[in-house]
């Protein structure tokens, strides 16, 4: 039925945009707090970037930048936070060397493993009484979603 509005005369379309924008948002902020409880002095971005690079194996700060749509500068003070807490190391790439690779250290995968071991394990006790069809259909959602890229998203809430 083309042109049917909720209750409060907003067509439903627009009402399950706004109910999955308030969503994700909230669950960006729940992600936030879960890495400041995971290491204090490891914000979600920085999390973020640490992570990339040991699923990476090794990558470059240009990678990073490139891959998140952030600015040089903001992955250049993450990277610098995570070195000063010692949990990325540059090392000289082997085809040249003039051009550093950002690896974690063995502090580094520790923390992501500690990480990620605590986040599966609410992943698991918030899911636990999701059918199994439910979460297969949220996971391709999710996927769905992110395989869409960035496009049309705001880089902040409006004001």
């Amino acid at each position: 039925m083309t042109g049917e509005t909720t209750g409060d005369t907003q067509p439903p379309r627009e009402a399950s945009v706004d109910v999955i924008q308030r969503e994700l948002t909230a669950f960006a902020r729940r992600a936030r707090a879960a890495a400041a409880r995971v290491h204090p002095e490891l914000p979600l971005v920085s999390y973020t970037l640490l992570a990339h690079i040991e699923e990476r194996r090794g990558c470059r700060a240009t990678d990073l930048a490139a891959h998140y749509l952030l600015d040089k500068s903001t992955v250049s003070r993450q990277i610098a936070g995570l070195e000063k807490l010692g949990f990325v190391e540059r090392r000289p790439a082997p085809d040249d060397h003039r051009v550093h690779v950002l690896h974690p250290t063995e502090e580094g995968t520790r923390v992501l493993v500690a990480a990620q071991t605590s986040r599966h394990a609410a992943y698991q006790e918030r899911l636990k009484d999701w059918p199994a069809e439910d979460l297969a259909r949220f996971a391709a959602y999710l996927l769905r979603y992110n395989t869409a890229g960035p496009n049309g998203l705001p880089d902040s809430p409006p004001r």
